[in-house]
C-alpha cells in the first residue's frame, strides 16, 4: 500500500527547499568553493582599495563618482548583476570561443585571454593600468594577431557603433599588447551578442592615438588625481541612464532621500543594503571604526554577533541604548522614539546612531 500521507510530507519538505533564497545561498557556496578549486581564494573576500594611479580598462570613462565609490569598496546599495555577468561569460567561452576557432587560419589559434600590466604617463602622473583581456587570435607562437572585446546587451536593435567606453577599453588592450610583444597591434574586433537572439554585431577597431591621448588617458589621469587628493568627484556621468543602473545613488544623492555627495566610507542612515555588501564592507574598513549601524544590526541578527554594532543615541537628550534595546519596525522613515524623553515629558525626542568618525553625521 502506498503512504501517501509520507508522499505528501516528502513534496511538501522539497517545496520548502526550493526558494529563491536557498538558490542564493547555494550559489554563493558554489562560487566560494570554486574560487578556492582555482586557486584565487581572494575572490571571496572584499576587494583591494587600488592604488590612486592604477587603473582597470573595464572602468574607463565611466562616471567618475561611481567609480570612485567602487574603488573605495562603498557597500552596494543594490544586488550586483552576476545574472549579466554569467551570461557574457558563458556567450564568450561557449558560443565566441567556438565560432572564432571555426575560422581562423592555418597557424593561427585562440587564446582565452591574455594579460596586460604596463605604466604610462599622462598629465604629470604616472598611471599603471592592468587588465585581462577577451579572446585573441595569436599565431603559432602565441603572439597577438588580432584582438576581440565581446559584450552582451539585451538588444540589438538601435546599435550602430560601439559605445566609447568599450573603445577606451580595446585601446588599452591595443595598446598594453603592443607594448608586451614584439608586434604593433591596431586592429581590434568589438562583438556585441544579443541576449534575447544570439545574434552578433561585429565592429571593426583601428587604434586612434589621439583617443587614445586626449580621451581615455586624460580620464585615467583626472580620476587619479581627484583619488591623490582624496576628493569626491562630481556626479557628471556621461550618459545620464549610467544613474538609474548605478549601485551608490542613495550615497551619491540622485534619489529623493536626504543623503548627498556622502563620503564612501560607512553605512547610511535609514538604508539596507545586501548582506554581501554589508559584510564586505565592514571588512574593509573595521579598523578605522565602521560598525553596523543598529538597523542594520536588526536586519541581519547573525552579523551583529559577530561584528560590533553602535549604540542607538538621542539627538535631544544624548541618553544612549544598546542597539538591542529598541527595535524599529522595518526600516523607519524617521528617528526612532526616545523613551528616556518620553519619561520625562519633555516630548519624542530622536533617536539615531551617531559615526565615531563625524559626529556631525547622524545613523539609524
Amino acid at each position: 500500500m502506498n503512504d501517501s500521507k509520507g508522499e505528501s510530507s516528502g513534496v511538501n519538505e522539497l517545496t520548502d527547499l526550493v526558494s529563491g533564497d536557498a538558490f542564493r545561498e547555494w550559489y554563493k557556496e558554489k562560487e566560494f568553493a570554486e574560487n578556492i578549486r582555482n586557486g584565487q581564494p581572494y575572490f571571496n573576500g572584499p576587494s583591494n582599495i587600488s592604488p590612486e594611479t592604477k587603473h582597470s580598462p573595464s572602468q574607463f570613462l565611466q562616471c567618475h563618482r561611481k567609480i570612485y565609490y567602487r574603488q573605495l569598496n562603498a557597500p552596494e546599495e543594490t544586488d550586483n548583476s552576476e545574472g549579466i555577468f554569467w551570461f557574457g561569460s558563458k556567450f564568450e567561452t561557449d558560443l565566441v570561443v567556438p565560432f572564432l576557432q571555426s575560422i581562423v587560419g592555418a597557424n593561427q589559434y585562440i587564446r582565452n585571454s591574455m594579460w596586460i600590466d604596463f605604466t604610462i604617463d599622462a598629465e604629470s602622473l604616472e598611471l599603471r593600468i592592468r587588465g585581462e583581456t577577451d579572446p585573441v587570435i595569436v599565431d603559432s607562437e602565441s603572439i597577438p594577431l588580432l584582438l576581440t572585446e565581446v559584450k552582451s546587451k539585451k538588444s540589438l536593435e538601435y546599435l550602430d557603433e560601439p559605445s566609447n567606453r568599450h573603445l577606451a577599453q580595446t585601446h588599452a588592450y591595443m595598446y598594453g599588447l603592443t607594448e608586451k610583444y614584439d608586434r604593433t597591434l591596431r586592429d581590434a574586433l568589438i562583438i556585441y551578442g544579443s541576449r534575447t537572439t544570439l545574434n552578433l554585431r561585429v565592429f571593426h577597431v583601428e587604434f586612434d592615438p589621439y583617443f587614445w591621448r586626449e580621451t581615455v588617458l586624460s580620464w585615467a589621469a583626472a580620476h587619479s588625481q581627484y583619488r591623490v587628493e582624496d576628493r569626491l568627484p562630481p556626479a557628471t556621468p556621461k550618459q545620464d541612464w549610467e544613474c538609474d543602473f548605478c549601485s551608490y545613488q542613495v550615497r551619491c544623492g540622485k534619489t529623493d532621500g536626504r543623503f548627498a555627495d556622502s563620503s564612501a566610507k560607512g553605512f547610511l542612515p535609514l538604508q539596507n543594503y545586501p548582506r554581501h555588501a554589508v559584510i564586505d564592507h565592514i571588512k574593509s574598513y573595521q579598523d578605522e571604526g565602521v560598525k553596523l549601524t543598529p538597523t542594520l544590526a536588526h536586519e541581519y541578527p547573525e552579523l551583529a554577533s559577530e561584528y560590533p554594532v553602535f549604540d542607538w543615541q538621542c539627538y535631544s537628550c544624548g541618553t544612549t541604548y544598546e542597539w538591542t534595546a529598541l527595535t524599529p519596525d522595518g526600516i523607519p522613515d524617521e528617528p526612532l522614539e526616545c523613551p528616556e524623553c518620553q519619561s520625562m515629558g519633555r516630548g519624542p525626542g530622536s533617536v539615531y546612531s551617531f559615526t565615531e568618525s563625524e559626529q556631525s553625521e547622524v545613523l539609524i
